[in-house]
């Protein structure tokens, strides 16, 4: 499974970027309104940071209007994904941008039956929302399941991206049911690399290190 970043913050970006652990961001508006920048000067800057597929999210609620908003999106870079959110005027957009080669990440999916859809238009990309289920009191994961089978079955490439991560447990859960990527908040990928036992671990061996170097006798 490949991890992506779920941010706008440049800062996270390149750091978890030299760790040489994300394949790829994903972003919005309100994301990048948190970081106090322009929203396609921001996708343009992260887009030469990260090589693989950057999402920037149309805001437009017409076919032609995102029609128009993705194409001038997909103009940004080479790597740019067009995130639109699934509804009957992002269907009939997307069945158009897919045609013409521009890739589509569909977006605030919460069923399985989004997901099909999605697949039929011709979307790159399908992101169930698996955190946001959890917080009305379904499960997230369950539902992502399903959209794994599903696609599965009848060997759909739409790519699934499980979205709205809210602990290092989804990722692997996320893991386990199939998901072709999972996009995480910068503080999670941060939580996925700590563990006590490991730090525990380091600081033992550096102890040990250090009585080895003072109890050595001097080379003649």
């Amino acid at each position: 499974m490949k991890l992506f970043i779920d941010t706008a913050n440049i800062d996270h970006i390149k750091e978890m970027n030299a760790l040489g652990i994300i394949s790829g961001v994903t972003t919005n508006p309100s994301l990048c309104s948190k970081e106090g920048k322009d929203f396609k000067s921001s996708i343009a800057e992260i887009a030469s940071i990260v090589n693989g597929p950057i999402s920037a999210e149309a805001v437009s609620t017409t076919r032609d209007g995102i029609i128009q908003e993705a194409r001038e999106l997909s103009q940004i870079a080479s790597n740019i994904v067009v995130k639109i959110p699934i509804m009957e005027e992002g269907l009939a957009a997307t069945k158009v941008l897919s045609a013409e080669g521009i890739k589509i990440n569909m977006t605030l999916v919460f069923s399985a039956n989004q997901a099909l859809l999605a697949a039929q238009v011709g979307a790159a990309y399908v992101s169930p929302f698996i955190g946001r289920l959890d917080d009305i009191g379904h499960d997230g994961i369950a539902e992502l399941d399903k959209i794994v089978t599903i696609y599965d079955i009848y060997d759909i490439k739409t790519e699934i991206i499980s979205a709205s991560i809210r602990h290092p447990l989804h990722v692997i859960q996320s893991a386990q049911v199939g998901a072709d990527i999972a996009t995480i908040p910068y503080n999670i990928l941060k939580q996925m690399l700590k563990h006590p036992l490991t730090d525990i671990g380091i600081e033992r061996f550096l102890e040990d290190w250090k009585k080895l170097q003072e109890t050595a006798s001097p080379i003649k």
